[in-house]
């Protein structure tokens, strides 16, 4: 087979990361040159509507019409077009508890980012968080019950599929029970194999009849493969999804950029691997050397016969048939204000009380303690600035702000015991240290955005699972005593 044949179908087999904000010449002539048929954009893709409208249908002309154009809009932190209506995190939908209202919400979702021409959402996460210290799912998480994450992830894939977004269940096979986060280092899950079906497996088997697409973790179960991890374990991927529990849709890795891979492997060598184990696409998310690097080893594999032509033919097929079954290209957009309204509610639902909270009369002398930061962790967007919420509670009280840089190296004692009203609210998904914890507590906690850190202190905490505008909004109706904190928080320890 010609070097460009090869090439093209190594192609077909990837999925790239794009840079700047509009499609450059180059680039273009990339994707054409070896029939790239997959990008995930990200937030510095985007600007508003019309310009990432624009980028996306400008993505399917150089792809063709199988093309498959995705992104994270999962819910809560970890949504990548921000002007759209804000959907509540996974496990804001679990403290719901309504199946549903998960599936109004995945639709909606769909509605929102099929207008801006994505057919594909790298979303629900079927992970179980039942780690508090986990430092990158938490709230991303339904809950840690399996049967109850299923059953919302299930509704809000439905929902999803109803407005011709496909869905992609993560991380396969689990992500909730780690402390160490796959885009800074590689974790592993060592869970004798009875646990792992109990549990972690349930979800992912659960939703394997039904989910278009399943992404791969890398974390490293030796109870199934000691060596791998599961994006490039056969035992995993073939042996396991594929063989035993008879999966027929799309499998894609996660970002093979990721520390977990990429400070082990190089990127063709992860690619080929991968593919070997058992994906069908390749998220070769890095510069355009790795993405070159990256074709020229899948083809290269498939010449040596260690990616056979005919398996290579069956990854394309599914590809496209899940293509076909989800057109990339814009549709109108008429739903907005009731897709907000739907949003607002769901978020109202999902608040949270953890012990017996007290409301500061109208009027009252209030002191708020944050972070001064709250940027991204390069997964999650950044948090709400403390400012936003002294703005919101000084419609409301008489407000007193007070930042910390460190909560470990912050001097709890030098807040003045002048009687006002405490409120700490938590901006970050990083949980408070021993020095915090030990030394202050407040009021009141406004858990924002990581559940857990209401465990932190002994305070009455609120939880709303995220820090979008209607969750603060939810926040002051609840201090105004208009609405009730309703939700029930789905894991362990609340």
């Amino acid at each position: 087979m010609h070097t460009n044949d090869l090439r093209q179908l190594a192609g077909r087999l990837m999925m790239i990361r794009l840079f700047g904000t509009e499609l450059d010449t180059a680039t273009a002539d990339f994707i054409r040159a070896n029939r790239i048929r997959g990008a995930c954009l990200f937030r510095q893709n985007m600007t508003d509507a019309a310009q990432l409208t624009r980028f996306t249908g400008d993505l399917k002309d150089a792809m063709g019409a199988e093309a498959l154009i995705a992104l994270d809009q999962e819910g809560g932190a970890v949504v990548r077009a921000l002007w759209v209506p804000p959907p509540p995190s996974a496990m804001a939908l679990g403290a719901a508890g309504d199946a549903n209202l998960a599936r109004d919400v995945g639709a909606a979702v769909a509605r929102a980012i099929r207008a801006l021409g994505f057919n594909w959402n790298f979303a629900p996460v079927l992970d179980l968080n039942n780690n508090p210290q986990n430092p990158v799912i938490a709230e991303r998480s339904f809950g840690a019950d399996p049967e109850q994450a299923t059953k919302l992830a299930l509704a809000w894939m439905a929902g999803s599929e109803s407005e011709g977004v496909a869905c992609c269940v993560k991380h396969f096979p689990g992500h909730g029970d780690t402390h160490v986060d796959s885009h800074r280092d590689l974790p592993t899950v060592d869970k004798p194999l009875p646990d792992l079906t109990r549990f972690e497996f349930a979800p992912f088997r659960a939703a394997a009849p039904h989910a278009p697409a399943v992404m791969t973790a890398h974390i490293v179960y030796p109870a199934l493969d000691g060596d791998n991890p599961a994006t490039m374990s056969r035992a995993i991927l073939h042996d396991l999804l594929r063989t035993q529990w008879g999966y027929e849709g799309v499998i894609i890795t996660d970002g093979m950029d990721m520390h977990a891979i990429a400070h082990r492997y190089r990127a063709g060598d992860a690619a080929v691997n991968a593919l070997v184990a058992g994906a069908d696409m390749v998220m070769a998310i890095g510069n355009r050397e790795t993405q070159e690097e990256t074709v020229d080893a899948i083809a290269a594999a498939i010449a040596d016969g260690r990616l056979p032509l005919a398996g290579v033919h069956a990854r394309l097929e599914r590809l496209d048939r899940l293509a076909r079954a989800h057109p990339a290209g814009a549709v109108p957009y008429t739903t907005d204000a009731a897709d907000r309204a739907l949003m607002a509610q769901a978020w109202r639902r999902a608040l949270t009380a953890r012990g017996t909270l007290e409301r500061p009369a109208p009027g009252a002398k209030v002191r708020l303690v944050a972070r001064q930061d709250v940027v991204s962790d390069g997964v999650s967007e950044a948090g709400v600035p403390a400012g936003a919420i002294a703005a919101m509670l000084g419609q409301l009280f008489d407000v007193d702000l007070v930042t910390f840089a460190d909560a470990e190296t912050f001097d709890w004692g030098t807040l003045p015991d002048d009687g006002r009203f405490t409120i700490l609210a938590s901006t970050s998904r990083r949980r408070y240290g021993p020095h915090a914890r030990a030394t202050w507590t407040p009021d009141l906690h406004l858990a924002l955005w990581n559940p857990y850190q209401a465990l932190d202190f002994a305070a009455p905490a609120l939880l709303t699972y995220g820090f979008a505008p209607p969750a603060l909004d939810a926040v002051r109706a609840w201090l105004t005593g208009d609405i009730a904190a309703t939700g029930h928080c789905p894991v362990p320890g609340f």
